[in-house]
């Protein structure tokens, strides 16, 4: 039974990669897929940073300052394109050298002297605001609320400025950036997943002192896998501003950003893999329904949406919809196999 539902999982598996690879084909010319193919670009760049979140959350780590790394890894890469001249394939690892420090700094006090719960969530809390008001302090270099647009690329730039400056005309070729994007940020997540790393976290999870006491360096590991986490998203974040060419404060940076990423990856299942990508899924699509049926009319609806239905996941389903629905299976596979042993037995 158990060798069967793994065939059939990896099958799947397969399946859902082909369709992914060839889905940019499928227009057959009439680029009927353009819109379709933008948001599958914004659902796996985000699912990439709701999974590095999930590699804190998992392990009690509740941090509600990711939205600052997004927004220095976007901002940090931009900034550097338009006043340096620097090539994001040189700014985006200063950005993230610079993320990696900060979550350093931030994590480091934390973690020495046993700042956990939501302590720690207000420290984050309190980074997540601190960075979008230096963006909107900045604002003769950042713009602002007015946001920022890096240098564009002359429209007839030949290949190797495109590739330079990691600016593409087709959609299609983000499209496979952030789908490698996507598949390393699941690779990253299974490699935790089956590390010992894992076992010292879980046990710190639950007793920071029974953890100690059997050898795990609990400031170790827990800044490790926080900086893992910054830096992924802050990589999320340059991604994104290389993809939409334009960013704003309120949309790659603060505590909305931050609740937006906790949402997500609740709703999705923090204990699973595909749980942000399914999170992912429901944020994108929630944005976009709201933004065509009203616009600018209610400014904030999705924020406000994405807190009350946190709550409500919380409270009635707290493993996510992918993990519920994949516990269900559990115990529908262990119904059947028990009631195949009863009747084997009874014969």
């Amino acid at each position: 039974m158990g060798l069967g539902l793994s065939n059939r999982r990896h099958r799947v598996g397969v399946i859902a990669a082909i369709i992914l690879i060839a889905l940019p084909f499928l227009d057959f010319g009439f680029d009927w897929l353009a819109y379709p193919l933008h948001i599958m670009v914004l659902i796996l760049i985000w699912s990439f940073a709701y999974t590095s979140w999930s590699l804190m959350g998992r392990f009690g780590l509740v941090s509600l300052g990711h939205g600052a790394f997004l927004g220095m890894g976007a901002y940090g890469t931009a900034l550097l394109w338009n006043y340096a001249g620097l090539s994001p394939w040189l700014g985006v690892p200063a950005s993230l050298c610079l993320v990696a420090l900060v979550a350093i700094v931030i994590g480091y006090p934390c973690f020495r002297f046993r700042i956990v719960g939501y302590y720690f969530a207000l420290v984050t809390l309190a980074l997540s605001e601190i960075v979008r008001q230096i963006i909107m302090a900045t604002r003769d270099y950042t713009g602002g609320s007015l946001g920022f647009t890096p240098h564009p690329l002359p429209s007839d730039a030949s290949l190797p400025d495109q590739i330079v400056a990691l600016q593409f005309p087709h959609r299609e070729v983000f499209y496979f950036i952030a789908l490698v994007t996507w598949a390393v940020g699941l690779y990253i997540w299974y490699r935790v997943e089956r590390s010992m790393d894992r076992y010292a976290l879980e046990t710190i999870a639950e007793d920071e002192d029974a953890a100690a006491s059997v050898g795990v360096w609990v400031t170790r590991e827990k800044l490790k896998i926080t900086v893992l986490s910054a830096v992924m998203t802050a990589f999320a974040g340059a991604l994104f501003a290389q993809y939409q060419m334009f960013i704003a404060p309120d949309t790659v940076s603060g505590i909305f950003i931050s609740l937006q990423i906790v949402f997500a990856v609740v709703a999705g299942g923090v204990f699973v893999a595909l749980g942000p990508t399914v999170g992912a899924v429901i944020t994108i699509v929630l944005s976009e329904t709201l933004r065509i049926a009203v616009g600018v009319k209610m400014v904030g609806l999705d924020t406000t949406l994405y807190g009350v239905m946190l709550v409500l996941f919380i409270i009635f389903l707290p493993q996510g919809i992918l993990g519920g629905i994949l516990e269900w299976i559990s115990r529908r596979t262990r119904a059947v196999t028990s009631q195949a042993g009863k009747a084997a037995a009874a014969d």
